[in-house]
């Protein structure tokens, strides 16, 4: 097909076997391709350099409180729903220097890191990440504030989505209306079919990237076989969870006798804000050498179920579990849509999964609905 003939909104087909060329363009255009990998019997967001590092004939087995990869027998890349790795970790690094002071005679001299941020390509990213992404840009990337790392990652990021054929059983991403198609923000959306990828373009550089590939002409028989798939992915989501009062549903049950239910169960582990795509709790480290001439000042993933997380001057301001579950819960599907405009959930039910205990909010959240009706 003739580079003039590529248009921003049109979808082309594939062939599996050259997609290692698309990532040779991403390369050339210096960016560092990731996407998931196997890495002892779960997946890792990590480099990839082709297609053949993509977890090839692997599903992923989910619900609350379980995770398995599970080796089955197809041929396709995408058939995974990922694991406890998130995107952000690459945009909102877990552990990122800020500044160092070391001693100079009587004074201090203050040196900061001077470091060239990467471009990223993520592979692979799916119409829940990608909103989560979205949550997250409005976090740290507002009028009255913008964090310098994630605002430069952001603008250098590719991203290339992928259209979710397969969901697992704790997504409940249609109530969110996040997926299992990814929304507009993408450069490049896929569809994998048997034989083909079917990208979409959806920017100026994702064009640029695909130009001069052997793409074809996406035929009427390929489009309606994916939107067929598609669709029976939404059917295959049973998870749900009403949205219709959630804000106000949180926040006009504070005192609700639940919360107290929820907290015999939880371990205040954080283990959900840590997987989750959206939270964004962080804290200050200080680090200093073993002769005080230098220190060290890092910011580093933190979560409100930790303890000294609330904690202030005369006290804790969260001291049991408790309130620290009320807090993590309604300020995700409540406070949230006040301060940012949406909910700071995306159906992605890595919370579900990753619970030691097997809390699921989808569970929970109708208890509280129900007594209100009552």
């Amino acid at each position: 097909m003739s580079e003039e003939k590529l248009e921003i909104g049109s979808t082309y087909a594939l062939p599996k076997a050259e997609f290692d060329n698309l990532l040779v363009r991403l390369k050339e255009k210096g960016f560092e391709t990731l996407g998931a990998k196997v890495d002892h019997d779960t997946l890792v967001y990590e480099p990839i350099s082709a297609l053949a590092d993509l977890p090839q004939g692997y599903i992923s087995e989910q619900k609350a409180g379980e995770f398995r990869l599970k080796k089955v027998n197809h041929d396709r890349y995408f058939d995974y729903i990922p694991g406890a790795h998130s995107w952000k970790q690459f945009l909102f690094p877990s552990r990122q220097e800020l500044f160092t002071l070391r001693k100079n005679g009587d004074g201090w001299n203050t040196e900061l890191p001077d470091v060239e941020q990467p471009k990223y390509a993520f592979i692979g990213v799916r119409g829940c990440e990608l909103s989560a992404i979205q949550i997250q840009d409005g976090i740290f990337m507002r009028e009255d504030f913008t964090d310098p790392t994630y605002a430069k990652r952001r603008q250098n990021l590719f991203v290339l989505a992928v259209n979710c054929l397969h969901p697992a059983k704790t997504c409940f991403c249609t109530s969110l209306k996040t997926g299992p198609k990814a929304s507009p923000g993408f450069d490049i959306s896929l569809t994998e079919l048997d034989d083909v990828f079917l990208l979409e373009i959806g920017s100026e550089i994702g064009r640029l990237v695909l130009q001069g590939l052997p793409l074809e002409a996406s035929s009427a028989f390929l489009l309606q076989t994916a939107q067929k798939g598609l669709e029976r992915a939404e059917k295959e989501i049973k998870r749900e969870l009403d949205t219709s009062d959630l804000s106000e549903l949180m926040t006009k049950n504070l005192t609700h006798s639940h919360w107290q239910e929820i907290a015999e169960r939880c371990l205040s582990c954080g283990n959900c804000t840590q997987v989750c795509p959206t939270c964004f709790c962080w804290d200050t480290v200080d680090t200093s050498d073993l002769l005080g001439k230098e220190t060290k000042r890092e910011r580093v993933w933190d979560s409100c179920f930790n303890p000294g997380y609330s904690y202030y001057a005369g006290g804790n301001t969260r001291p049991t579990i408790n309130t620290r579950y009320r807090q993590w819960l309604t300020h995700k599907l409540g406070t949230w849509k006040e301060q940012y405009g949406t909910l700071g959930c995306v159906g992605c039910g890595r919370c579900i999964v990753w619970c030691p205990v097997g809390i699921d909010l989808t569970e929970e959240i109708p208890l509280f609905r129900e007594e209100k009706k009552s």
